[in-house]
Formats: C-alpha cells, structure tokens, sequence
C-alpha cells in the first residue's frame, strides 16, 4: 500500500490554540501510519493559502491539512477572515484536484471555545487520509 504524504500548513496567531491542533494531527497521523512530511507556519489564516498553494504545487504531498484559531474581537473581522480563507482553500482543493483538510475553527468564537476545539487537528488527518 502506497504511505500517504500529507503537507501542514498552520497558524502561528493564537499558537496557544494551534499547538495543540498540530500535536493531535502528529498523533493521529502516526496512529493511521501516514506521514506528515512537509509543515508550514504562517502568521495567521489569511496566509493559510498561499502556503497551501505553495504545498501544491510542488506535487509531493498527497493532501494537504490547514489549521488555525479565528476568535472573536470586537469588530466582525473573524467573519472576514474566514469567509475569504475557506473560499481560497476551497479554490484549491479544486484546482489541484488534492484533498485540502479545513481544520481553522471559527468566526464568533471565544478563546475557551477555541481550545475545546482543538480536535480540529485530528479530524484534518481523518479527512485528508
């Protein structure tokens, strides 16, 4: 059987968040004996895709797993950034024809709910693989 390659491309903002959607995809992912071979950090979501062009473009991974945190402000810029995030993802899922994991919780979310989410990580590798 062919070893998966999946690519990780996550967001430093709200690290207290992410570190922990990374640590349950590197778990999960040696639980289903698929490697993570390729992790890119970026600043927040709105770089998510760029970097997960960059991923696919290259050819070498097989799908390609995207986690961030969008917590609530005072204005609705969450909204904002998550809307235009999954839309560019989505795009490139498409485009490439490779499964692209949306693993970025949010909008309208607090920080607490965010860390009860941080199962995102696990549930990315469940849906790439």
């Amino acid at each position: 059987m062919k070893a998966y390659k999946i690519g990780l491309v996550a967001a430093e903002f709200n690290f207290d968040v992410t570190s922990m959607m990374i640590e349950r995809a590197k778990a999960e992912a040696d639980f289903l004996d698929v490697k993570i071979t390729k992790t890119i950090m970026v600043p927040g979501v709105m770089e998510i895709p760029l970097a997960v062009q960059t991923l696919l473009e290259k050819g070498d991974v097989d799908a390609v797993i995207t986690l961030g945190a969008v917590i609530k402000g005072e204005t609705k810029h969450d909204e904002i950034v998550i809307a235009q995030a999954s839309r560019l993802i989505s795009d490139l899922q498409l485009k490439y024809n490779k499964p692209v994991a949306f693993g970025v919780t949010g909008p309208d979310m607090t920080q607490l709910q965010a860390m009860d989410r941080s199962e995102k990580g696990r549930d990315g590798v469940d849906t790439a693989v």
